[in-house]
This record gives structure tokens, sequence and C-alpha cells, in this order.
């Protein structure tokens, strides 16, 4: 990346060594120094704590949540709340760059390089924004592409599985995770996962719907979207949202906290604005209502137990798949969740980038021996088709993995794939 940047004879800032120059001001980071050291052009360099000092950054409170699943509606409901309580967020994530009510950036890693999420505070902070909310993924913790940070608060939604194709663990993927917990930022923490972690208990707030909490669900029920009551020290207070699922209740009950914790409002203002979030396009997103269609972003066995036990009351069909190049592991673990809850199960392709996708259905298939109702095919239209075709009564139909996607991804080219578009089409609606 190399950004446009007046500082003392330079013209420009940059994070690649190899368009360095006498005119490129090079910003040092734990990801970059050895390139640096060894490069043959060595300007003057700044490293990212510099950086945020010389832009002003320390004036924005930064929000960062991480976990296994929930970051994007949890960074999305603080955005939303806070937004509908007229303060002035920003948000960054697999959706892209918010500041306000508008987008400036198409979708995006969850976490970027420190450059590029340095140069989008600046740009939200310059246009008033004074919250800057980010996903933190395990990667980018690992590989210190959050270095220079100062967190205002830091929320954790839950932490079980995933990455292991990078993390080789799972002992280690949760190692990762908590070390963004060790410090004494003020931190909002999962009750109810708070064993998947360790943490610092300086600043530790919680919460929680079993376990006890600093904020707490007292009751709740999960009939026409969430209604929950909720107690944070000795207020209560109820909210309603058109969300549907558990697992919404606690990302929910995340974003409520964390914005109480961030701007001292009382939990009874924050409530009334929880009915205008209606979540993250792609997550728990309701395609069809008769035949009722929802298709979600889960792609991990957790993810998977978490979509599919929150609407366990209804028949259910579902259609997946695994990504290739990725954690081989956990896909006959994510057969055997499909075996779990649904009645009828359709394993397709997800992206299977250089994989031979019928290779990755057999894994699947693995943790599916002995079940009945069972369709496997690489076609991933031609899997939509059939369990649309063969839902009957009440039957709920779950499309997972791809969430919001408009892309399929097989051999390095991404063919246009939208889950949401298939079924209008083939619904004719």
């Amino acid at each position: 990346m190399k950004l446009d940047f007046q500082k003392e004879g330079y013209s420009f800032l940059s994070d690649d060594t190899s368009v360095l120059d006498e005119k490129t001001l090079f910003l040092k980071t734990a990801q970059n120094s050895h390139y640096y050291d060894k490069s043959d052009v060595k300007p003057e360099s700044i490293t990212p704590k510099e950086l945020i000092a010389y832009w002003g950054l320390e004036k924005i409170a930064v929000v960062g949540v991480t976990g296994t699943n929930g970051k994007t509606t949890v960074t999305a409901g603080i955005y939303s709340f806070l937004l509908d309580l007229d303060e002035h967020p920003a948000l960054q994530g697999t959706r892209g760059l918010f500041a306000g009510e508008k987008r400036i950036e198409e979708k995006s890693m969850t976490t970027p390089s420190i450059l590029e999420t340095l140069h989008n505070m600046k740009q939200t902070m310059d246009l008033g924004c004074n919250y800057f909310i980010m996903e933190v993924s395990s990667h980018a913790i690992d590989q210190k592409r959050i270095e220079g940070l100062k967190f205002a608060l830091k929320v954790h939604t839950n932490v079980t599985s995933d990455h292991l194709d990078y993390h080789g663990t799972v002992e280690e993927y949760r190692r990762i995770k908590s070390l963004f917990f060790a410090d004494d930022t003020p931190k909002l923490l999962n009750k109810d996962d708070i064993k998947n972690i360790t943490y610092n208990p300086i600043g530790a707030q919680s919460y929680g719907v079993d376990e006890p909490a600093t904020f707490k669900v007292q009751a709740f029920a999960l009939v026409h979207g969430i209604t929950a009551g909720i107690k944070h020290m000795q207020t209560e207070a109820t909210f309603h949202s058109p969300m549907v699922g558990l697992f919404n209740l606690f990302n929910l009950m995340a974003s409520v906290g964390a914005v109480s914790m961030l701007t001292g409002r009382k939990i009874e203002e924050i409530c009334e604005v929880v009915q205008n979030f209606a979540g993250v396009a792609g997550r728990m997103e309701v395609v069809s209502r008769d035949p009722l269609v929802i298709v979600d972003f889960a792609h991990t066995d957790d993810g998977m137990h978490q979509v599919l036990d929150s609407i366990k009351d209804r028949d259910i069909s579902v259609v997946f798949g695994a990504g290739g190049n990725r954690d081989k592991a956990k896909r006959p673990r994510m057969g055997a969740a499909a075996g779990k809850y649904a009645k009828k199960i359709y394993v397709t392709s997800d992206n299977p980038r250089d994989e031979v996708p019928e290779m990755i259905l057999e894994e699947i298939l693995l943790g599916l021996h002995g079940k009945d109702y069972v369709t496997a095919t690489p076609d991933r239209r031609l899997a939509i088709k059939m369990a649309l075709d063969e839902l009957e009564g009440d039957d709920a139909l779950l499309i997972l993995g791809k969430g919001d996607e408009d892309y399929q991804e097989i051999k390095g080219v991404k063919y246009p794939f939208d889950d949401r578009v298939v079924v209008r089409e083939l619904l004719n609606i």
C-alpha cells in the first residue's frame, strides 16, 4: 500500500519495500521489518505508534471484537446502536469501511494491514467519527497487524475451533485469541464461553445468558424474533429484535454491553434502539418466508451448531459445503453437525479453490456415515434446487457457508454465484 503523505520532504508513505524511493517514507512494522533490513533502498522509517501520534489518532476510541463467530454481527450491532444514539462511529471489517451512514469502501479482509487500518482511522476521523469499531482476526493478532493500537474496549464473542490450517491446534488457536485480552485494557467477555480463553481480569466486565455476568439475561423468548429482559448492576430493561436465534441473543448482549461501557448510557436507553438493528446481510438472512429459506455464513462446525440449534423447533433441510485449501479437520465435524439437527442434508461445494470438489464432499460425508436423506453433488445450484423441490409442510431450509458472498472460487477463478439470488430465481420471487 502506498499513500500520499506530506512530512519533512516525503511525498508518500508505504509499508511495501518494493516501492521505496527517496520520496517515500517507510512504515516499519513487525511484519515487514526484516524485508526493510534487507532492502537496498532505506529511506527513513516511522512506526505505527509514531504514525498514530503524527495523525492524532489517539482522539478516536478504538473498539476491537474477536471470536470464532459473531465478530461481524457484534461490530455491526455496536455501530448501529451508536448511530441511533447520535454518536459518530466508523466500522471496519469484512463488509468494508463505513463512516456514519456512508459506505466508504467495499468488502475487505477481516483485519487489514496496520497501515490500511490507520489510514481508515484517519479517513473516518477527518469525517467526524469518534469511535472506530473493528473486527480482529486470530491471524491479525498473531501477525501483529494491530500493533500500536490502543483499544478503548476489547470484546470477546466466543472461541471454539477455526483456522487450524494456520494455527495447527485448538490450543494454539485459543492461546493466540487469549493474547488479545492479556493487558489491562477494558474488556467485555462472554461469561458463558469464558473457559475457552485466558485473560487479564483488570478492566474486565462480562455478559451472559446462563452464567452470572455484569450484563445478564434474566429471561428471553425466541418467538417472532428475540425478546429479552436484561439486568446491569441494579438496572433492568427489555429489548426486542427482529433477529433470529439464541446465538444472536449473545451477539446483541455483547453489543448492548459494549455501548454501555463506551458511552456510560443507561441500558434502558440502549435497549430502545436494539429493535432498529435487523442484523447483517448473509447472517441468518431470511430470503423467503414461505417457504422459509435462510442464508448464513456459518462455515465451521461450531457455527453450524449455533445456527441449526436456533431453529430446531422446525424440520430442517440444510445445504452446505466446506472451503478448499482450508482446515480439513473440520469437514467431518461439519457433517456431524448437520446430521445432528437436519432432516434432509445436501452436501455440495462451497469455494473449492484448488481442491477437487468431490474429495471435499467425501471428507464431509465421513461425519454423516449411517445417516438417511443425505444427497451429495458438487453443483451448488443443483443442490439448492433439489433442497427447494423437496421441502415439505413447515420445513425450513438453511443454506450455509457463503452468506452474502457473490462468487464461487474454483481453480483461481471467481465465478458469479450468490445463494440468495439463486433462491429467488428458483422460487421466482
